[in-house]
């Protein structure tokens, strides 16, 4: 909850806000993601430097079916480091070998600039407009990674 709280204004500039209501019921929504990633449909991972500190969260979700789609936020610290692009880069590799997945979808809104770069430069390529829901209503772009696992 610290690293949200802490980068919400900086998030809010390129993504969605949250809004209160998430921050109100922080306890019971992270007891329902532990309870998806305890199923299977989720695997959320922490990005984290040398001291502990919390660089970014990078997230699978909506596992299904040999797909799932990639999501991440990177703290504000850490931004146009590389971060990104070397975590998601490693969540894709173990998309394919620890979760059998052969595909990831990710969205991006178009103000989004850094995340489209990021996932361009690890592989994704757009294939069609965003639903804007998956967006914070915003309008985007859809991105697919077939992977492989050899």
């Amino acid at each position: 909850m610290a690293f949200e709280l802490g980068n919400r204004a900086y998030f809010a500039e390129s993504i969605c806000d949250r809004g209160d209501a998430f921050y109100d019921s922080f306890t019971e929504r992270l007891e329902s993601l532990l309870a998806e990633q305890a199923a299977g449909t989720s695997a959320f991972y922490v990005y984290a430097d040398e001291g502990g500190a919390i660089l970014g969260r990078f997230n699978l979700y909506d596992i299904k079916e040999g797909a799932a789609r990639l999501g991440y936020r990177v703290a504000q610290h850490a931004a146009g480091r590389g971060v990104a692009t070397a975590a998601a880069r490693d969540l894709c590799a173990l998309a394919a070998t620890r979760y059998g997945l052969r595909a990831l979808m990710a969205a991006t809104s178009r103000e989004n600039i850094a995340s489209r770069k990021v996932l361009t430069k690890i592989g994704f390529v757009a294939i069609g407009p965003a639903d804007p829901a998956d967006i914070g209503g915003k309008q985007g772009t859809l991105y697919r990674r077939d992977l492989t696992t050899g």
